[in-house]
């Protein structure tokens, strides 16, 4: 027979009152060193005795008694659904997290898959955030920031294209991807443009907007031609098969990714990029500087006033106060060989 080894008893599970005893101060101080509660005035080596005195046993401050004291948690909370996860999104998400871990929140991402927008609003809910940044792949209405309010959260803010009444915005106008891709071809006398319009259902959040903006740069000075393809080497294929029937001058191809895929279907039909068609991606990944010849793609960026935690902190902190809104988008046109 295996024996197996015994397990070490635990002893009792460590408290406040503890790490009070162990640091010489009251639970009151313990309470506001641990929570980080600022409207206390405390000297640092007092703050530095508690901390070491909590590493010392192991207490760790009870999430749900806080919260429940508060009426709220620490917690922003970002729900998840069919939302493609770029290069702009991992910068977004990096900023914000660790931005916010400085200033003592927590960041949970929240699988919503499947949920309609009331019961999205009411699962998010029942975790009591103290904020919700909802990206527009996921719905959010007037009547779940109603519902999140009520349950605490002090700050509803929406991630999209789009703002929703009664929760603050954060616009990412994909708009301005388009728009600045064909104003590239423009300023290099293109007038015959494609632009790709991926099947793949989580892409129409984007695709639309940049179909949108890619007209409006056009306006009365060149046409504009949507482009369904898959992503796959077939459909790739098919489209470079008849695209000198279409009679386009340049193509702006989405993405990166797409405009690989297109661009080498193009190189094999025996067109030539950049002199009888010329490609242009969006979020200048590595690979566009590797391709040949070399990919002119839009760069993306986060433009904020002020870092993206200190704006939903200040939400936080004020949430009594009309929604804003503010722009998130820029983009700029990275000229390379392909153009």
């Amino acid at each position: 027979m295996i024996q197996l080894p015994e397990q070490p008893a635990e002893g009792p599970v460590p408290t406040s009152a503890d790490v009070a005893r162990l640091a010489g101060v009251s639970r009151a101080t313990v309470s506001y060193v641990l929570n980080n509660n600022a409207a206390v005035r405390i000297s640092d080596p007092t703050r530095r005795r508690v901390r070491d005195a909590a590493a010392e046993l192991g207490y760790v401050p009870h999430a749900a008694a806080r919260s429940l004291r508060a009426g709220h948690s620490r917690m922003v909370l970002l729900p998840t659904g069919g939302f493609p996860s770029g290069p702009l999104h991992h910068r977004f998400l990096h900023e914000l997290e660790s931005g916010l871990r400085r200033l003592d929140y927590t960041v949970v991402q929240y699988g919503s898959l499947g949920l309609d927008a009331d019961d999205a609003a009411r699962a998010w809910a029942e975790l009591r955030p103290v904020a919700v940044i909802a990206p527009g792949s996921v719905p959010l209405t007037p009547q779940g920031t109603a519902v999140l309010r009520r349950s605490g959260a002090k700050a509803v803010i929406t991630l999209g294209p789009q703002p929703v009444a009664g929760a603050h915005a954060l616009i990412m106008d994909q708009r301005k991807v388009g728009s600045c891709a064909v104003r590239h071809l423009l300023e290099r006398g293109r007038r015959r443009i494609g632009v790709v319009m991926p099947e793949e259902p989580g892409l129409a959040p984007f695709a639309g907007p940049r179909l949108a903006g890619a007209r409006q740069a056009a306006a009365g000075t060149a046409r504009i031609e949507p482009l369904p393809l898959r992503h796959d080497e077939e459909s790739a294929a098919r489209l470079a098969a008849r695209w000198r029937t279409l009679g386009l001058d340049a193509v702006f191809a989405h993405d990166d990714i797409h405009a690989m895929l297109l661009m080498r279907a193009l190189q094999d039909a025996g067109i030539e990029v950049p002199g009888e068609t010329a490609v242009v991606g969006a979020d200048d990944l590595m690979l566009a500087r590797l391709l040949r010849p070399r990919l002119s793609s839009v760069r993306m960026e986060l433009a904020t006033e002020q870092p993206l935690a200190d704006l939903v902190d200040r939400l936080v902190r004020h949430p009594g106060k009309e929604p804003e809104r503010h722009d998130l988008l820029r983009a700029r046109a990275v000229h390379r060989d392909s153009s």
